[in-house]
């Protein structure tokens, strides 16, 4: 007997449509490695037809008044929270997640964030006027930049949705949004729910693969392109973008460091770590997975953490006691296996190591130890259950190793002394640094890195102002 595939399709104008040239890629359950729908595989005339959309809707969305974007988004976030267990069912069958972890950790934020940026919508001003030239008032407009190009990740496809549309319909611009090729689904049903609520085309779900995402970048009519990727994914976004000059925003890869000195309460320590560390199967750029410790506790803390990781499940989302689920596809699966098996001689696998069953794409909680700074898996991101140990002997080596890697997404300092946590804190070259905690996020605070991690905020008003443009009016008071 052969289950008939479920068939997604895109979004574009108030209109649900397949890929004008009828092309489809398949959609795979991570959790069991079957297909179990299929996608469009949007060409050039799709995207045409979803800029075109956006563009036309532009004019009279940025019109409206701040509170009536907010009611919109309002009415998002409660139909979003009324059939959240059909949201939440969707993403565990997109990504393999847990289905009580994903009901309980990620619904209830998205919520709220999108609540946030409704509220934001309401402080879209610009400075007070003023009078800087005799005879003439200054005046500040804050105004949204058009339509926006985004192209949204696997590794949490629904938060980063609301990511990217809530403050860019916040502020009046109009969105053309793909998701991954491997997660398409909760973004559709997103556009299911939103359907009712947003007037056509300022909302719009182009789904496809990197060309589709390429010809949406390259596009002449988007103001913005936002991407959450990969390093490479977001050095390619912004060549494209730099042709015609669009405004970008990247948040691409990371590679947290996790500094634990000797003062620290270890066993609180490991614990978070080895929950920060794996939840998600690792596959988030802010995820604990580069440990730093202190030369003097380092040999107890990899025998607690290894022991941490031996009792952290992982298995299909319907069991309650996994902690995370399968990696996202085979490629995948097959990226971090890569790591372990090119390990240098002189580092150890405490525990884990290899895949987890023959069905599905899972992969064991891992740590690795004895690695030094120059090693690939310290440098490189690898975006799975695995979390590396390495030892310091002072606060300013903690400080090389922390500091000498390409990204600068998050880091974490766990120590009880305040002193030391300011002054690494300060030195610490990420656009995130927690002490004594690591992941925690809200929605008041940004979300964004350096140097190879991007540029551009998520969340906060600062990612809400980066969906704006600046205006300056300036007027005679002689009439």
């Amino acid at each position: 007997m052969t289950t008939e595939l479920r068939r997604l399709r895109n979004y574009i104008g108030g209109e649900f449509k397949d890929a004008a040239d009828g092309r489809t890629t398949e959609v795979v359950n991570p959790a069991t490695g079957e297909v179990y729908a299929t996608a469009p595989l949007s060409g050039q005339a799709d995207v045409d037809a979803a800029m075109a959309a956006a563009a036309a809707a532009f004019p009279a969305w940025r019109d409206t008044t701040p509170s009536e974007r907010q009611k919109a988004l309002l009415k998002i976030a409660d139909a979003f929270e009324a059939r959240a267990d059909e949201l939440v069912a969707t993403e565990s069958e997109n990504t393999g997640k847990p289905l009580g972890l994903t009901a309980s950790e990620e619904l209830p934020p998205m919520v709220d964030q999108i609540r946030f940026f409704a509220g934001a919508a309401r402080l879209l001003e610009g400075r007070s006027a003023g009078e800087y030239m005799d005879g003439m008032t200054s005046i500040i407009r804050r105004e949204p930049v058009g339509v926006c190009a985004q192209v949204a990740p696997w590794n949490y496809p629904m938060m980063m949705a609301v990511w990217k549309f809530a403050p860019a319909i916040a502020a009046g611009n109009t969105v053309v949004l793909k998701p991954s090729d491997t997660t398409p689904a909760s973004t559709v049903l997103m556009a299911e729910i939103i359907d009712s609520i947003l007037p056509k085309g300022v909302f719009n779900v182009v789904c496809g693969d990197r060309e589709t995402g390429k010809a949406m970048v390259e596009h002449s009519t988007p103001a913005m392109a936002s991407i959450t990727g990969s390093v490479r994914a977001g050095m390619q976004v912004a060549e494209s973008a730099s042709k015609d000059v669009k405004r970008v925003h990247l948040e691409l890869g990371g590679k947290a460091p996790v500094v634990v000195f000797e003062d620290a309460d270890l066993a609180k320590a490991v614990e978070d770590i080895a929950v920060a560390g794996y939840f998600n199967a690792g596959q988030d750029c802010t995820a604990a997975t580069r440990v730093l410790v202190h030369e003097s506790i380092h040999d107890e803390f990899v025998t607690a953490l290894a022991k941490a990781a031996a009792d952290t499940k992982t298995g299909a989302p319907d069991d309650e006691d996994v902690l995370y689920g399968a990696l996202n596809n085979p490629n995948q699966l097959k990226q971090v296996a890569g790591f372990i098996e090119r390990l240098p001689a002189h580092a150890k696998v405490e525990v884990g190591g290899h895949r987890v069953g023959d069905k599905g794409y899972f992969y064991a909680p891992t740590v690795v130890s004895g690695l030094k700074q120059d090693d690939e898996i310290i440098q490189n991101e690898v975006f799975g259950p695995v979390i590396t140990v390495q030892s310091f002997t002072d606060e300013a080596q903690a400080l090389e190793y922390a500091n000498g890697v390409e990204f600068a997404l998050a880091s974490s300092v766990w120590t009880k002394d305040h002193g030391r946590a300011m002054r690494m804190s300060k030195n610490l070259d990420f656009g995130c640094v927690w002490i004594n905690t690591h992941i925690p996020l809200v929605a008041e605070m940004p979300h964004g890195g350096f140097k190879k991690s991007g540029y551009g905020k998520d969340l906060s008003a600062y990612g809400f102002e980066d969906y704006t443009r600046i205006k300056h009016v300036m007027t005679s008071l002689d009439g």
